[in-house]
C-alpha cells in the first residue's frame, strides 16, 4: 500500500513537471517561451525564442523547440532528439510518447542519437508507468496520454467522458468516420453532435468551430456566430476569418458601414499568418483585396478597421491553428 502511495505521488509530482512550469521562470523568459509557442502554434520558426526558455530548464518549451528542429528537418536530429530527451527526462510524457515514435528515425539508423538515450521501448514504459496511475485515478489528460501511448481508443472514450475537450473533438471525428456500431437512423450523427458540442462547451477552438457547422446546418445562425465568435476569440485562426465572413453577410443584407469595418478588421489580423498554415497572408491579402472591390471601401474606413485590429490583438490570444500535439500520422 505504502510503496502504491508513492508511485501515485510520484506520477502527480512529474505529471506536474511536465506542464513546464517545474522551472521558475523570469519575466523575460516567460516572455520569450509565450512567444516562442505562439510562433510555433502558428507554423512560424520559433526556435530563438524557445530556447531561451529550454536552456533554463523549462520542460515544454524544451519539447516544442525539440519538435519543432524535428519538423524543419524533417527527421529526428541529434539536437532534437536531445531537448526531447531533456523534457523526457523531466516527466513530459508527451516528449515521450514522440520519442517512442521517432525511435526508427535516421537518428537511430545512422547510430549518431547522443549518448545514454534510452531506447523507445524504454521510453514507452516510462511514459506507461508515469500515466497509468493518474489514468486509473481519473486524470483526464492522463488518459488522454494513455490513449496515444497504447493506442486504444478505449482510454480516449474515456477521457472524453471525463470531459477532456480536445478528446471529446477526436471521439467525434472518429465517430464520423466509421468508428462504434450505430444501429438507429440518425443515432450516429448524434452521437457526433453531442460530443462537438461537449468540446465546445469545454473550451476547445475547433469543436467551437465544428459545432458552429453543426448549427449552420440547423438553420440557427445566431449559435453558429456565438460560437464562431468565441471560438475567433481564443485566436483560432480559421474561426477568426469565419467570423468576420458573418459580419460581411450582415453588410451586405443591412448595409451597416460597421460591420464592413469588423470585417475587414478581422482578416486583416491574418496577414501575419506567413507560415505554413491556412488561411494564411496570401489568403487574407486576397478576401481584402476582394473586398475592397466589392463594396468599395474608403481610405477612411480602412484606418478604422486597422484601429479595430489593433484593439483586436491587445485583447486577445495570439492567432493559432492549435495543432495536435502529437498528431497521429506524423512519425
Amino acid at each position: 500500500m505504502w510503496r502504491k502511495g508513492m508511485i501515485c505521488v510520484l506520477a502527480g509530482l512529474l505529471l506536474w513537471a511536465s506542464t513546464g512550469y517545474a522551472v521558475e521562470l523570469t519575466s523575460e523568459q516567460q516572455a520569450a517561451k509565450e512567444k516562442g509557442v505562439a510562433l510555433y502554434n502558428q507554423y512560424r520558426v520559433s526556435n530563438s525564442y524557445l530556447r531561451i526558455a529550454a536552456e533554463v530548464g523549462d520542460a515544454e518549451a524544451q519539447f516544442f523547440l525539440g519538435e519543432e528542429l524535428r519538423q524543419l528537418n524533417h527527421f529526428m536530429t541529434p539536437e532534437a532528439q536531445q531537448w526531447l530527451e531533456a523534457a523526457a527526462n523531466q516527466g513530459y510524457v508527451y516528449a515521450m510518447i514522440r520519442l517512442v515514435r521517432s525511435g526508427a528515425n535516421l537518428c537511430a539508423v545512422a547510430g549518431n542519437c547522443p549518448q545514454g538515450s534510452k531506447t523507445p521501448g524504454e521510453w514507452w514504459q516510462q511514459a506507461h508507468d508515469l500515466a497509468l496511475p493518474l489514468a486509473e485515478q481519473g486524470n483526464p489528460e492522463a488518459m488522454f496520454q494513455m490513449y496515444k501511448i497504447t493506442g486504444d481508443t478505449g482510454w480516449l472514450v474515456k477521457a472524453a467522458e471525463a470531459g477532456h475537450a480536445y478528446s471529446q473533438y477526436l471521439y467525434a471525428s472518429f465517430i464520423n468516420d466509421g468508428l462504434g456500431s450505430y444501429w438507429w437512423p440518425g443515432s450516429r450523427q448524434q452521437a457526433v453532435e453531442k460530443w462537438y458540442q461537449a468540446s465546445a462547451e469545454g473550451g476547445y477552438p475547433p469543436g467551437m468551430q465544428r459545432y458552429a457547422g453543426i448549427l449552420s446546418r440547423r438553420d440557427d445562425p445566431e449559435g453558429q456566430r456565438y460560437w464562431l465568435r468565441k471560438a475567433a476569440e481564443k485566436g483560432y485562426a480559421s474561426s477568426v476569418f469565419n467570423y468576420a465572413w458573418t459580419y460581411i453577410e450582415r453588410y451586405q443584407e443591412q448595409n451597416n458601414e460597421e460591420d464592413l469595418i469588423k470585417a475587414y478588421g478581422l482578416i486583416s489580423l491574418l496577414l501575419e499568418l506567413d507560415g505554413g498554415g491556412s488561411p494564411n497572408k496570401s489568403f487574407a491579402q486576397r478576401r481584402l483585396n476582394e473586398l475592397a472591390e466589392q463594396t468599395h471601401i474608403t481610405p477612411e474606413q480602412i484606418a478604422q478597421a486597422q484601429v479595430f485590429a489593433s484593439e483586436w490583438k491587445a485583447s486577445h490570444p495570439p492567432l493559432s491553428f492549435f495543432p495536435e500535439i502529437l498528431h497521429p500520422f506524423d512519425n
